[in-house]
């Protein structure tokens, strides 16, 4: 029989599991940029193999740690009963968000259009321009439905973690161990695919202990985090998918 929690203990507990899901993302991100981001000056053979060169990275992924740190602090502050400052900092989180996709978009195209590509991947880079452009797809659509439903919480936290944790196959690939190297036992989805599905677990877990059934959110977000790695291929190979990629990159002169 499934235990359904009711009340303001359900409430409380939600409050904590919610907080400790926002750290474990921060955590991944940490840990996945701590050598060529965060503490770069303590790596420079690592830097120096595997960080972006440009200096336009540095400013990407100072709006993307901030990203990771408010959804943190956001949770925070629920936690402690201070709806009012989480209120007042949302605004600033939408506005982050756009300044992310544009970001993000601006950086797919730059890498792809290096002579070399994108770093340490092997794949041709106008064709994995499919696997980041879909990350960032993936995340402004749920992070503007948990905007769009900001006035329904449990499906706004849902959103806003299911948007983080579309972002995360950056940070998890960079993970110093061979873990995300490994081949992956699933056909169609990779290592880093697996580990990034894996934190979508949790919130299953939760909504059916204290539901009884997956949120929708949680459901159809999931569903389409998950479903989105093997099919986001699909176009990558394309004529019309490569005259779009060799396009949007000539963009950059």
């Amino acid at each position: 029989m499934v235990a359904v929690m009711h009340g303001s203990t359900g409430r409380s507990g939600e409050r904590v599991f919610f907080l400790a899901m926002t750290v474990a993302i921060l955590a991944a991100v940490l840990v996945g940029f701590a050598r060529t981001f965060f503490l770069r000056p303590l790596f420079p053979e690592i830097v120096a193999e595997f960080a972006a060169p440009e200096p336009y990275f540095l400013v990407h992924g100072v709006f993307f740690a901030v990203w990771f740190a408010l959804l943190a602090v956001q949770a925070v502050l629920v936690t402690f009963e201070r709806v009012d400052l989480h209120r007042r900092l949302g605004p600033l989180g939408a506005l982050l968000a756009a300044a992310m996709l544009v970001l993000g978009v601006v950086g797919v195209l730059i890498a792809a259009h290096r002579p070399t590509g994108f770093i340490g991947v092997p794949v041709p880079p106008l064709q994995f321009m499919v696997q980041p452009l879909t990350e960032l797809l993936l995340f402004a659509v749920f992070v503007g439905l948990a905007v769009h439903l900001r006035r329904d919480p449990a499906s706004h936290k849902r959103l806003m973690l299911l948007g983080s944790i579309a972002l995360l196959g950056a940070a998890i690939v960079r993970w110093p161990v061979s873990l995300v190297m490994a081949e992956s036992p699933v056909p169609g989805f990779t290592a880093t695919d697996l580990l990034v599905d894996l934190f979508i677990v949790p919130i299953v877990a939760w909504d059916l202990l204290t539901r009884g059934r997956p949120h929708p959110a949680t459901l159809w977000g999931g569903l389409a985090l998950i479903l989105s790695q093997p099919l986001r291929w699909l176009p990558s190979g394309t004529e019309a998918w490569l005259s779009f990629a060799q396009w949007a990159t000539g963009l950059l002169g």
